[in-house]
């Protein structure tokens, strides 16, 4: 008779593990599946996208949760060598552990884009300051505007992008290789740098630099007196933001537009908890905030049960199930 084992308790500290490799996967889909498993019997949380060019995502555990989920991975050939930047936190950071297929794995939107074919220069940490500092350098946050807003590099433009689907426009519309002869470019954790590094060399630009590993590592690597870096940076888990130290930063996070808010913003008579936030209150119809209110309420009785983990888990997936059958019934009703 097999024994049977309990799934490992929650760690008290979670290590949290961004990774990335661009690679030809053509058996992605086949890795769902015991993926999900282990992600499941480890006590792993957080999302892993799937793609035919390779893996991305965020996945928390303890450390021994993730060393056997790495291992797992580089079993595979095509896996080996897979890019990972580290961080630590006392709260669990994702509810629930996901593994989804997708067209991309960074989605730029841009056909016959690959970096694995080609790809800008990398440039370690270390070598960052210098590189930027160089005026003939064009340094460019392929970022967000809401991340931007977080934190950025001194002196780094911000294209005022709502989604990295905005970026190739932003390129032809204020970028010249006959005019920037240099550009540095960098993002969270380095993905989207290589798509975006990969898209300016397929439009002529030739010197294109791109931070390796991304703000984490550099954050990681580069000590705080000589940084360059200024503010806190944006990460796509429940801490929000992390500071210099890679602890968690001053900013939470609107739980209906996603957004980060200060405690300026939770001050604002358009702020409620879970609700909305002077960001998206206008934005948001009364049904939206009706519905956001009921699932706030459903988790802060979850939390005075002790249950917050699964309650919170559990109507967040309520909730989407609902959103995606309104979004079926809407896309099946004949238009005017």
């Amino acid at each position: 008779m097999l024994e049977h084992k309990e799934p490992p308790k929650p760690p008290q500290e979670y290590v949290v593990c961004a990774l990335y490799k661009f690679v030809t996967l053509d058996h992605y889909e086949s890795l769902r599946t015991p993926l999900m498993a282990l992600m499941k019997s480890l006590n792993v949380l957080g999302t892993l996208l799937l793609a035919g060019e390779g893996i991305n995502g965020t996945v928390a555990g303890s450390r021994e949760s993730i060393d056997s989920l790495l291992a797992w991975l580089q079993q595979d050939p095509c896996l080996s060598n897979i890019d990972c930047k580290e961080s630590y936190t006392n709260k669990r950071p994702f509810l629930r552990a996901k593994v989804k297929l997708k067209k991309e794995i960074v989605t730029m939107g841009v056909e016959g884009i690959d970096p694995r074919e080609v790809v800008g220069t990398y440039v370690e940490p270390k070598d960052w300051n210098a590189l930027i500092s160089d005026p003939e350098v064009l340094l460019v946050d392929t970022r967000n505007d809401y991340e931007v807003q977080v934190g950025t590099f001194r002196g780094a433009i911000n294209p005022n992008t709502e989604t990295f689907r905005d970026f190739p426009q932003y390129v032809k519309d204020n970028l010249d290789p006959q005019q920037h002869k240099k550009v540095a470019m960098f993002c969270t954790g380095g993905i989207r740098c290589e798509k975006s590094t990969a898209y300016l060399k397929e439009q002529g630009f030739n010197e294109v630099y791109h931070l390796k590993g991304g703000v984490l590592k550099y954050l990681h690597e580069v000590p705080a007196e000589e940084t360059l870096w200024q503010g806190e940076c944006f990460v796509f888990d429940d801490r929000v933001t992390v500071d210099h130290q890679l602890q968690k930063g001053h900013y939470d996070q609107c739980h209906a537009c996603r957004l980060p808010i200060t405690d300026d913003d939770k001050a604002s008579d358009n702020y409620e908890k879970g609700v909305s936030c002077p960001r998206c209150y206008e934005k948001l119809t009364q049904q939206q905030k009706q519905r956001f209110a009921e699932r706030e309420k459903q988790m802060q009785l979850a939390d005075r049960r002790g249950e917050f983990h699964m309650g919170s888990e559990v109507v967040e997936q309520l909730y989407e199930k609902r959103e995606e059958k309104a979004r079926r019934l809407k896309a099946l009703k004949p238009q005017d």
